[in-house]
């Protein structure tokens, strides 16, 4: 059986180690946030100097994405405006 102060001892360990991942968890919270901080800002830049934020963030996200898998979305887009008589 563990005495009282083997097991104080152990506890002691997991709590720092617990309180360690939570301040680290805590310290990446407060970096995204202010890093989306920083992004808004950056749209709110462009946005100023007249571009459309709305397709800016479109633009990031294809950029982001495999281009032949953009290729077939588009191309079937295409189709369908074409079916519906949208071209």
């Amino acid at each position: 059986m563990m005495d009282d102060t083997a097991g104080n001892a152990a506890y002691g360990v997991a709590a720092e180690e617990l309180r360690s991942f939570v301040e680290r968890y805590e310290r990446l919270e407060l970096e995204k946030k202010d890093i989306a901080d920083q992004q808004k800002e950056v749209m709110a830049e462009a946005k100023g100097r007249g571009y459309d934020t709305k397709v800016l963030r479109k633009v990031v996200a294809l950029r982001k994405r495999d281009k032949d898998d953009i290729a077939e979305e588009e191309a079937v887009l295409e189709m369908y405006k074409a079916a519906l008589g949208m071209e």
